[in-house]
C-alpha cells in the first residue's frame, strides 16, 4: 500500500528531535521555542516536557491555541491546534526520559515537570514537492 503524505509527514514528525512550538502571548503575539519531541502519534498528537512555570506554560493556560512545526531536507510539516497542558502522575511517568533530570532534579514526580500535549486539527505538509493541506 502506497504511503499517503500524511503518512510521510508522520515520519518526518517521528524523525525530528526538536520541533518548534508557538504559543500566543497575552498582547496576542506569536512566541516561538524550540522544543524536545517527547512523542508523537502520526500526525494527530506530539508531546513535550517543560516547566510548570514556563513562560509558554503559562501562555498556554490562558489559550490553548498553538503549532507546531518540523523540517528535514528541505520537507516541512506545520501543524495548527491546542495544547493541553497536563501535570498528572501517570502522564509524567510514562513520558519521563532520564535527561529530563538536569531540568528536573526531583524526577518524575518534580512539581516542576509538566508535559504539553499537542493535539492537531490541521496539517500543512511540503514533501517531495507536494504542497497540501489537510483537516486531521
Amino acid at each position: 500500500m502506497e504511503k499517503t503524505i500524511l503518512d510521510l509527514a508522520g515520519e518526518l514528525l517521528a524523525k525530528s528531535e526538536v520541533v518548534t512550538l508557538a504559543s500566543v502571548t497575552e498582547e496576542g503575539f506569536p512566541r516561538v521555542c524550540a522544543m524536545a519531541r517527547v512523542r508523537s502519534e502520526g500526525v494527530k498528537t506530539v508531546w513535550m516536557a517543560t516547566g510548570t512555570y514556563s513562560k509558554k506554560t503559562e501562555h498556554f493556560r490562558k489559550n490553548p491555541k498553538a503549532s507546531v512545526c518540523a523540517y528535514s531536507g528541505g520537507d516541512s510539516l506545520t501543524l495548527v491546534g491546542n495544547v493541553a497542558v497536563l501535570t498528572d502522575e501517570e502522564t509524567k511517568k510514562d513520558l519521563w526520559q532520564e535527561w529530563f533530570i538536569k531540568h528536573f532534579p526531583k524526577g518524575p514526580d518534580d512539581p516542576d515537570y509538566c508535559v504539553l500535549k499537542f493535539d492537531a486539527v490541521e496539517a500543512t505538509v511540503y514533501i517531495n514537492e507536494v504542497f497540501e493541506t489537510h483537516r486531521v
